[in-house]
C-alpha cells in the first residue's frame, strides 16, 4: 500500500506541474506528460524501470478506452465509407514503410529476417499520442485527421498478423556456454509471463471459428444485451453503477479479445461502433472520459520514464541518427501516399508529420521478438530507445505542422477552381451546415447566390440537390474576384476555421469598404476579432438557438408567449449593442478575466440588461 501511494503521489505531482506548464507554453499536454516521465525516471530516478513497466501495462487501457470512445462517435456506415482508406492508404503505408526499413537495415549488414522484423516494428505509429493530439488541437475532423485515423486503425488491425509472423523469423538457436561451464540454448524465453488463452492448442480452423464467434458475440451483445443491462442498473438508482457498467464493457471486451489473441483496442473499437447509435452513447462517453484521460496521461509518463539515457549517451550520434532516419523515411512515404490519395496542403503535411513516429505497439513487438529469438538483445535495446525517442519528438512535429500551416494557404491543387459562370449579389463562403441554411433561405426568397467551398465532396453533394456551387478556396483573392466580389452586395462567411474567416474579412473589407459582411463565429473572442476586422453582422453559432430555448423557459415560468417573445427580442438587441461596446475594450493579448475595464463594462451592461428585461415584462428585479 505504501509503495502504491508513493507511486501515485509521484505521478500526480509530475502531472499537475509539467502538463499545465507545457500547455501554457503551447507545446500540448502530450509533451508535458512525456517530459514529466523523463524527470521522474531518468533525471531524478524516482521510479525504477520495473515499476514503470508494471504501470504501463495498466495505463495501456487508456488507449483501449480512447478507441472505444472514438468508436462511439462513428456511425457504422461511416466506418464502411472508410474501407478504401483503411485497406488502400493504411495497407500501403504499412507495406512501403516495412519494405523501406527492411532495405535500409539489410544494407547495414543485418540478416534479412532481422531487417524485416525491424521494418514491421517501425511501420507502426503511436495511436495514443497522435489521436490525443489531434483531438486536443481540433484536427480530427479535417481530411488529414480522418486519413490519419484510418491509417492508425489499420495499423492496430495489422498488429495481429505481425505477432503471428514474428516467430517464423526466429534466428537459429545457438548453444551458449555459461560461466559455470554448463551449456544452455540461446533465446529469450519468459516462463513467468504466460497469458490466458482459449485458443492455445486448437487447430487453425478452430482458432478461426472461436475468434469469429467471440467477435460475433461482442457485436450481438452490443445490440441486444447493453440496453437491458442499462435498464437493470437504472432501477438501482445508483449513479456509480453506470460508471461500473461502462468500465465492465471496456475491460470485459478487452479481456475477451486477449483470450483469442486479438487486440483489446481493436475489439473495444468495434464495440464502440456497434453502440454508436445507442441512446446510452453519451452516458458511456461521459463515464469513461476521466478514466481515459488519466490512464493515457500515465501511459505517456511511463514512455518518458523508460528512455534509457545511459545507452543514448554511449552512442548519441548513431541513435539520434537512426531515430531521425526512421522519421524521415516514414514522412517521405506518408507525404507521397497522402498526395496519391488526394490530400493537399495542410492536410498533406498533417498526415505526413502526425504518423512519422514509431508507436506503443512497437514496444510489444520488440519484447515479443526478443522472447522468440528474432532480435538480438543489443539491437532490441537500441530499438526500444529509438521508439521512445521518436514518440518524444512527435509533439515537436505537430508544432512544426502548426508553423507550416500558419504560412500556408491551401489551394486544392488536385482540383482547379471551377470557372464561375453565374454571378449573384450574395457570395456564401463555406457550405457546411451553417452555410447551407443561409443559402436555402436566400435562394428560396428569390435571390441568386454564389457558393464557394474548397471541399469537392461537399460541393458534389450540393450539386446532386440542384444547388449551384463552385470548388475553390474562398480565401483566395483571385477566386473572390471571379465570384463577383467587386459587384456583390453581401458576403456571408460561413467557414469552420476562425483564422481563415478572419483573413477573409480583412481582405474583403480592404477590397470593398462598402460591402456588407456577415460572419459566423464560435465564441466571443472570435466575435471581437471579426468586429475589429470589419464584419458588419456577426452570428454566434449557438446564440439564436440558446435564445429560443430561453424563451421556452420563460413561457413555462408563467409569461405569455408575447411577453417571452418581447424579452427575447430585448435581450437580442441589448446583447448586440453590448458586444459592440465590449469589442472596443477587448484586447487579444490580455485574457478577459484579467482585463479590468472589460470586466467593469461587462458587469455594468449585465446590470443594465436586468433592468431592461424586468421593466419589459413588468416584474420587480
Amino acid at each position: 500500500m505504501d509503495v502504491f501511494l508513493y507511486q501515485a503521489t509521484i505521478f500526480l505531482v509530475a502531472m499537475v506541474i509539467a502538463v499545465p506548464l507545457a500547455s501554457r507554453m503551447g507545446l500540448g499536454s502530450v509533451l508535458g506528460y512525456l517530459m514529466a516521465g523523463v524527470m521522474i525516471g531518468p533525471v531524478l530516478g524516482l521510479m525504477g524501470s520495473d515499476e514503470t513497466q508494471s504501470l504501463q501495462h495498466v495505463a495501456e487501457f487508456g488507449v483501449v478506452m480512447m478507441l472505444f470512445i472514438i468508436g462511439l462517435e462513428l456511425d457504422p456506415r461511416a466506418l464502411w465509407d472508410m474501407r478504401h482508406k483503411l485497406l488502400g492508404l493504411g495497407g500501403l503505408q504499412i507495406t512501403l514503410t516495412t519494405a523501406a526499413v527492411w532495405v535500409l537495415f539489410s544494407q547495414w549488414g543485418y540478416a534479412w529476417s532481422i531487417a524485416l522484423a525491424v521494418g514491421l516494428i517501425f511501420a507502426l505509429s503511436s495511436t495514443a499520442i497522435v489521436l490525443q493530439t489531434l483531438d486536443e488541437k481540433g484536427l480530427m475532423q479535417t481530411p488529414g485527421g480522418r486519413s490519419t485515423f484510418s491509417v492508425l486503425l489499420m495499423q492496430d488491425i495489422a498488429v495481429i498478423p505481425m505477432l503471428a509472423l514474428l516467430p517464423l523469423l526466429a534466428l537459429p538457436v545457438v548453444p551458449e556456454i555459461a560461466a559455470d561451464g554448463s551449456i544452455s540454448l540461446g533465446g529469450h524465453h519468459d516462463d513467468h509471463h504466460a497469458t490466458l488463452s482459449i485458443v492455445e492448442g486448437l487447430p487453425s480452423w478452430g482458432v478461426t471459428l472461436v475468434t469469429i464467434g467471440v467477435v460475433g458475440g461482442v457485436i450481438l451483445a452490443g445490440i441486444y444485451l447493453v440496453r437491458p443491462m442499462f435498464r437493470f442498473i437504472d432501477k438501482a438508482g445508483l449513479r456509480e453503477m453506470y460508471t461500473a457498467l461502462a468500465l465492465l464493457i471496456v475491460v470485459g471486451i478487452g479481456f475477451l479479445m486477449m483470450l483469442v489473441g486479438l487486440s483489446a483496442a481493436l475489439g473495444t473499437f468495434l464495440a464502440g461502433v456497434v453502440l454508436a447509435n445507442s441512446e446510452f452513447r453519451h452516458e458511456l462517453e461521459s463515464d469513461l472520459e476521466p478514466f481515459k484521460g488519466l490512464l493515457l496521461g500515465i501511459f505517456f509518463i511511463t514512455v518518458g520514464a523508460q528512455i534509457d539515457f545511459p545507452t543514448l549517451f554511449q552512442d548519441p550520434l548513431n541513435i539520434l541518427g537512426l531515430t531521425l532516419s526512421v522519421i524521415a523515411i516514414k514522412m517521405v512515404i506518408l507525404f507521397i501516399l497522402g498526395r496519391a490519395f488526394g490530400l493537399r496542403g495542410r492536410d498533406q503535411w498533417l498526415f505526413a508529420l502526425a504518423l512519422a513516429q514509431a508507436g506503443e505497439f512497437g514496444f510489444v513487438l520488440i519484447s515479443f521478438a526478443l522472447q522468440t529469438n528474432v532480435l538480438p538483445t543489443d539491437l532490441s535495446e537500441t530499438l526500444l530507445l529509438v521508439v521512445a525517442l521518436s514518440m518524444l519528438i512527435t509533439p515537436l512535429l505537430f508544432i512544426l505542422y502548426e508553423l507550416l500551416s500558419a504560412r500556408m494557404q491551401d489551394t486544392d491543387e488536385d482540383h482547379e477552381p471551377d470557372e464561375i459562370d453565374e454571378l449573384g449579389p450574395v457570395i456564401i463562403a463555406g457550405i457546411g451546415r451553417f452555410g447551407q441554411i443561409v443559402n436555402r433561405l436566400v435562394r428560396a426568397s428569390g435571390f441568386k447566390t454564389v457558393v464557394l467551398d474548397r471541399n469537392l465532396e461537399t460541393i458534389e453533394t450540393m450539386r446532386r440537390f440542384g444547388v449551384r456551387a463552385y470548388v475553390g478556396d474562398p480565401t483566395r483573392p483571385d477566386l473572390l474576384r471571379a465570384a463577383g466580389l467587386k459587384d456583390a452586395k453581401v458576403l456571408v462567411i460561413a467557414l469552420d476555421d476562425p483564422a481563415s474567416a478572419l483573413r477573409l474579412v480583412k481582405h474583403a473589407r480592404k477590397e470593398r469598404p462598402d460591402l456588407h459582411i456577415i460572419a459566423r463565429a464560435t465564441d466571443r473572442p472570435t466575435v471581437f476579432k471579426l468586429f475589429q476586422a470589419g464584419a458588419n453582422d456577426i452570428v454566434r453559432e449557438m446564440f439564436d438557438s440558446s435564445l429560443r430555448a430561453g424563451r421556452y423557459v420563460l413561457e413555462n415560468m408563467g409569461l405569455t408567449e408575447y411577453e417571452a417573445a418581447m424579452a427575447e427580442e430585448a435581450f437580442y438587441h441589448h446583447d448586440r449593442d453590448a458586444v459592440r461596446e465590449l469589442a472596443l475594450l477587448w484586447r487579444e493579448d490580455i485574457p478577459g478575466s484579467q482585463n479590468k475595464p472589460y470586466i467593469d463594462k461587462a458587469m455594468e451592461l449585465e446590470a443594465e440588461l436586468q433592468t431592461v428585461l424586468t421593466a419589459q415584462i413588468g416584474k420587480d428585479p
